[in-house]
């Protein structure tokens, strides 16, 4: 209505404004505000959503000392444009206090934000939802009306001879290629509807052929490219890998350095036009002067398109829809959609046969499925009927049945459905989880274990370990089979392999702890964390037979880098060393009650450790202890040693639980201590001593201990050092005399003699 110069700032202006209540003041800085203009405005309360920050709230203000009750808008502003030169201008004709929405023809819908697990590829296209829908809402609420679907049928190629030619290098990375060329068309903006369903699932319109594309992406859940046909040289599309570092530059001008795996679609002169199921080119995709296409429609492994996206960290909407695995027979029917919708909306002509490379057809998968064992499952007596009900309704083909079991066929698109259990679960998914009723009554079993539990020895050990500073760790336990390429043949026969949609690297369950603590120690040591004490309890996995699994439970500690942080009391530079692993480990094992009958044999052979001992008891191996390989650590980019011990804590816990005590009363006599300086060759260990001693006959000997190691020049010379132990001697029922010792020492010294040349110094 008005438009005067603000009182107190030169670029401001006040503006009485109507909107069909009455005048309102609104202070505006825009340059081109004037009296007697049609304007769009946000009344307080109001929330507008701009094109670049957050939404925000129009409140009643003061600006300059003004009341302002509103703001006249610019597109920038209100989300619908980019240009902020000015407020939005409009026709004279429209009536005051109509809604902008109105103005604009911008259409008012619902939109439905769905949270899909990886594994359900089947449901990445609103036809994949709407699909299982349908299905649900004809089982539970007999619901009779047809899916609709886009029609195809009037879809016609041209008769002419294909002016491309396609060259299939790589079956197993492309299983199916087709495609055909589009011709005069017209690359300009996309209709309205178009932008707005785009716009409403959060992508980014471009022009009318892309769009279209992107369109059928999540209408029928088939990723499409459309080529500039002019980039296409010799006529020819060649679908191959190029060798490792070649150079690529992508549709974001970004040069990237392709792997050799990598799956490239390619022209006559094989240079790469597109990362297949991934990205486009920078030359060959479409531009606003295109006038032919080529536009394509493929099925590629999604464990080859998985690998690619992840390694050039390129998550576009095509590589996340053709990694969860993409119907491989909608590939042609996505094709006429698209190429039906993209000549409607650029005016072209579709100028060649649609052209279909498929060597080998993928056939849907045939699972048995028996009665008794969806009913025992699910937890509720479906009858047959309901049962073949709810498969008919999820297009799952019924191809035999009897009175036990049926046959199933499993369509292409349900990539996640490979067993019986599978099958299952998608009968119950439609049927209702919340149609399984719950019995009003509750029932509990006491279950009687034999002492110590699983659980208390888990407890003391681990109240053990954290107060002797360990952090305990939680590892996935998935790994990656990539890591034992070079394990031997027993290791690798022995894999579990899992089909991992979320993760193809992760793709087996792991065999050994080891490497997963050696992650632990990388990650900790990245972070400048070096004095590192760390355990873990957790399974391991291994097939001995095809479906015969081991699943043992493992417990496993690491030591690594310097014993303690730079104190001034405390010892400098001291790290940990194999002799702090094995004191721990023998700690542990005493508190448990294993400290007898505890033999140590030498490693050999061991595929993570180069240095160590194997520890058995009762003829039972319990675990291993030692130094992880320089190579591994390299392998696992582990800076320090690593000192680690790995227990099989299934045989612990039942060699606890079945052991026999006993008890003996303390003796009231006092004990003898006697010290031996011993003469022995280099290459005796001190096990070996105290095994002979134990085996000397001799009695009453509560304790053998080392407390020196001396050598020096005549020595060495000899090839010898010098071993000083100390024998505690204690007899229950009386104080013993010099002479009985006396007489023991002298068995010892004959066995050490006897048997390792040993002598006193």
């Amino acid at each position: 209505l008005s438009c005067e110069k603000h009182p107190n700032a030169d670029k401001l202006k006040v503006t009485s404004v109507d909107y069909g209540n009455g005048p309102k003041q609104i202070v505006c800085g825009a340059p081109n505000v004037d009296s007697g203009q049609k304007v769009l405005v946000a009344t307080v309360d109001s929330t507008i959503h701009p094109m670049a920050g957050e939404p925000f709230k129009i409140k009643k203000a003061k600006i300059r000392g003004e009341e302002s009750f509103g703001m006249i808008c610019a597109e920038d502003e209100l989300g619908i444009g980019t240009s902020h030169d000015g407020i939005i201008v409009l026709d004279d004709s429209i009536e005051v206090g109509t809604p902008a929405k109105d103005v604009f023809n911008i259409d008012t819908d619902i939109i439905f934000d769905i949270g899909l697990t990886p594994n359900r590829s089947d449901a990445t296209s609103h036809i994949g939802v709407a699909k299982d829908l349908w299905a649900y809402l004809k089982v539970n609420e007999h619901y009779s009306k047809k899916l609709k679907l886009p029609a195809v049928d009037h879809f016609q190629g041209a008769l002419t001879k294909p002016n491309i030619d396609i060259d299939l290098e790589d079956e197993e990375g492309c299983p199916r290629y087709s495609g055909l060329t589009i011709s005069n068309i017209q690359v300009k903006e996309s209709p309205d509807w178009l932008k707005n369903r785009l716009q409403a699932i959060g992508v980014r319109p471009i022009n009318n052929i892309v769009d279209s594309t992107n369109f059928v992406l999540h209408e029928m859940g088939q990723p499409l490219h459309a080529f500039n046909l002019q980039a296409i040289t010799g006529k020819k599309i060649k679908i191959k890998t190029l060798p490792g570092g070649t150079k690529f530059v992508s549709l974001d001008g970004e040069e990237r350095t392709l792997f050799a795996e990598d799956l490239m679609i390619c022209n006559g002169d094989s240079h790469g036009m597109c990362i297949a199921g991934v990205f486009g080119g920078e030359k060959s995709g479409v531009q606003d002067s295109t006038t032919e296409i080529f536009l394509e429609s493929a099925h590629f492994n999604a464990k080859r398109i998985r690998v690619t996206s992840m390694k050039h960290l390129l998550r576009t909407d095509a590589a996340m829809c053709f990694e969860k695995g993409s119907d491989p027979n909608i590939a042609v029917t996505a094709l006429k959609r698209a190429a039906l919708l993209i000549t409607e909306l650029s005016g072209g002509r579709i100028s060649s046969p649609l052209l279909d490379i498929y060597p080998k057809k993928i056939e849907p998968q045939k699972i048995e499925v028996r009665y008794n064992r969806i009913n025992e499952l699910i937890g509720v007596s479906l009858d047959k009927s309901q049962i073949r009900d709810i498969l008919n309704a999820l297009d799952i083909e019924i191809d035999s049945v009897s009175d036990r079991k049926l046959t199933v066929a499993i369509p292409t698109n349900k990539v996640d459905v490979t067993r019986e259990i599978d099958v299952i679960e998608e009968i119950l998914r439609i049927y209702g989880f919340n149609r399984i009723e719950t019995d009003n009554q509750i029932s509990y079993t006491f279950n009687t274990e034999k002492y110590p539990t699983k659980n208390s020895l888990y407890n003391k050990v681990s109240d053990y370990l954290a107060a002797n500073g360990f952090f305990e760790c939680m590892s996935l336990s998935l790994d990656q089979s990539t890591d034992y390429a070079d394990a031997s043949q027993d290791i690798q026969s022995g894999l579990v392999y899992i089909n991992n949609t979320s993760n193809v690297y992760l793709d087996i369950m792991r065999p050994s702890m080891i490497p997963s603590m050696l992650n632990n120690v990388r990650h900790n040591q990245n972070r400048q964390n070096y004095g590192l004490k760390l355990f873990e309890f957790g399974k391991t996995y291994s097939q001995k037979e095809e479906g015969v699994f081991n699943e043992p439970e493992h417990f496993t500690f690491a030591l690594s880098g310097p014993k303690n942080y730079d104190h001034w009391l405390t010892p400098k530079g001291e790290a940990h060393s194999f002799y702090s692993l094995k004191a721990m480990a023998l700690n542990i094992l005493r508190i448990l009650g294993l400290e007898t009958d505890l033999e140590t044999v030498d490693l050999s052979e061991h595929p993570y450790l180069s240095e160590g001992l194997s520890l058995n008891h009762s003829q039972q191996n319990i675990g291993v202890i030692g130094i992880v390989k320089s190579s591994v650590l390299e392998t696992k980019e582990v800076k320090n040693d690593v000192f680690i011990a790995d227990l099989n804590w299934d045989v612990l816990t039942e060699l606890i639980v079945n052991r026999r005590t006993s008890t003996e009363e303390i003796s009231k006599f006092p004990s003898v201590r006697r010290d031996l300086a011993l003469e022995i060759d280099t290459s005796i260990t001190y096990q070996s001593i105290v095994d002979v001693i134990n085996n000397s006959g001799a009695k009453w000997i509560t304790d053998i201990g080392l407390f020196d190691v001396f050598s020096n020049k005549d020595l060495d010379t000899k090839g010898k050092k010098s071993y000083a132990i100390y024998l505690i001697f204690q007899h229950p029922e009386k104080t013993l005399q010099d002479k009985d010792v006396d007489k023991e020492i002298g068995k010892i010294l004959a066995k050490l003699k006897d048997q390792l040349n040993v002598s006193l110094r």
